[in-house]
């Protein structure tokens, strides 16, 4: 049976993601069986539709986009827009940069996460090429809410990470294998402040936006400073005591033989270190997983993604 992965990052992650896909098919042996990427999910920033993740410092041109999904095309990998801003108006569907991005991916082999059901009700007459996702960020959190969501007109269903565990719930999903399990969260069971997160990253893209397009002399608006003491910690040893934490052998041991075969990595924006530790961590054999480990990182240097310098001689 294939278990299906979705990776984090269109733009940060993009050349792990790229390492990793290749050591799947050059080494098999050193990964865990079954194991496909079905897809690459984010944004290419700063997009005005996108959610879940601000990045003010950035901006991807023309030729960036449309590179990154023919690289990953020619793969067979789908690019999953991550669009979950739940601020979207209906004056915003008419974003040149995100209906670009959107028309560079319209070949039918892409899919887009969507929140906003006026952006999805958009997104479905203007790009009827693209598979819809069902967001996590809805925070359905109800074995008849979920399935009410699988009787819709959705490709995959990303179940909000609080149901992750509850096997007596989850066993009563009526179609797991299109559910989507997201396994690593980083933000604390049952976080209360979640929703406010997502609604202030949709807040700021705007005000981001807004500021570039206004001359350099003109009063800038404020990004709304976020700090969330709730879910800060996001190093190894602490997510993945959380109870919504979802190991790779309960992947392999509970998920796959209970019928889901769909899981979800996050950290668009996280760490690389941090990555190379979870796509080892996920993907390798256990006595491969750090040789898996070193392998990632030795390739990140030599294509000169990360830096790693050497001491100076004493004089």
């Amino acid at each position: 049976m294939e278990v299906n992965f979705h990776l984090p990052g269109l733009r940060g992650n993009f050349p792990l993601n790229m390492l990793l896909i290749n050591m799947l098919e050059e080494y098999p042996d050193y990964f865990r069986p079954g194991i496909k990427i079905a897809s690459v999910f984010g944004e290419f920033p700063v997009s005005l539709w996108g959610g879940g993740r601000f990045n003010p410092t950035d901006q991807c041109d023309r030729k960036y986009v449309t590179t990154i999904i023919s690289l990953l095309n020619k793969k067979g990998i789908p690019v999953r827009f991550t669009y979950t801003n739940p601020t979207v108006t209906k004056e915003e569907l008419s974003d040149e940069y995100c209906n670009f991005c959107m028309e560079a991916g319209h070949n039918g082999l892409n899919e887009v996460l969507v929140v906003s059901p006026i952006l999805e009700e958009y997104i479905r007459e203007k790009y009827p090429k693209y598979r819809i996702d069902s967001s996590t960020c809805k925070g359905i959190t109800s074995v008849e809410g979920i399935n009410e969501e699988l009787a819709k007109d959705y490709h995959l269903v990303v179940l909000d990470y609080n149901m992750n565990n509850h096997f007596d719930q989850i066993d009563k999903v009526s179609d797991k294998t299109r559910c989507e399990i997201l396994v690593n969260a980083c933000c604390v069971p049952e976080c209360p402040r979640r929703r406010e997160h997502y609604e202030i990253i949709g807040k700021n893209n705007r005000t981001l936006l807004e500021n570039r397009k206004n001359n350099p002399s003109d009063p800038k608006k404020n990004i709304i400073e976020w700090y969330c003491s709730y879910g800060e910690n996001a190093m190894p040893s602490v997510t993945r005591a959380y109870k919504t934490h979802v190991s790779p052998d309960s992947i392999w041991n509970d998920y796959v033989p209970m019928g889901f075969t769909q899981f979800k990595l996050e950290g668009r924006t996280a760490n690389i270190f941090l990555m190379v530790n979870t796509y080892a961590y996920y993907f390798a054999k256990p006595e491969y997983r750090d040789d898996v480990e070193i392998m990632l990182l030795a390739n990140l240097q030599a294509n000169k993604v990360i830096s790693v310098a050497k001491p100076r001689p004493a004089f």
